[in-house]
């Protein structure tokens, strides 16, 4: 009897973060889990709560110029829960990424909170390769507003659409 493989299902799985700068760390997990999945969904959180540094129109922008070499990559922006715009698009994978332990806690409830509400749907914890551990969003902004270079922590066009930001800020 001959053994013929599977036939691949399209997996579809989504990173969503508000991206509010969007990092190197970011896209090294985007990178990553594209090759993972057949499909990866970017998804930009609209969350006014953080008091974002761009629109999310902007952060859309910026992420589609970052991966514009990545084809199973989309972006897109949702609001509301996570695992709602993942049962939206048709996804069976949230792909979070963690930094440190303290990381941890918080996303281990949510992806349980996730898998009540949507039993259908995975959670999967990724690393960020060792390089970018200590990279945030939240310490790139300070150290730009304080006016420091960001530049190797981030893409060309988030450098680019910062330093507009502070010019215009400062003229």
């Amino acid at each position: 009897m001959e053994v013929r493989p599977p036939k691949p299902r399209e997996v579809i799985a989504i990173y969503p973060g508000t991206f509010d700068l969007l990092t190197h760390g970011h896209l090294d997990i985007i990178r990553r889990a594209a090759v993972m999945f057949g499909r990866l969904i970017v998804g930009v959180a609209r969350n006014d709560k953080k008091a974002p540094f761009f629109t999310p129109e902007e952060r859309v922008e910026m992420l589609r110029e970052a991966v514009q070499d990545l084809p199973t990559v989309d972006v897109d922006s949702f609001e509301g829960l996570t695992v709602d715009f993942a049962q939206r698009v048709g996804a069976s994978v949230i792909v979070r990424g963690l930094r440190a332990v303290s990381d941890f806690e918080f996303e281990l409830q949510m992806a349980l909170m996730n898998k009540h509400l949507h039993a259908n749907i995975e959670t999967l914890f990724m690393m960020p390769s060792p390089e970018y551990l200590y990279v945030s969003s939240s310490r790139l902004r300070e150290l730009a507003c304080f006016g420091r270079d960001i530049e190797e922590f981030v893409p060309p066009i988030v450098a680019k659409m910062m330093r507009e930001r502070f010019s215009r800020q400062h003229a």
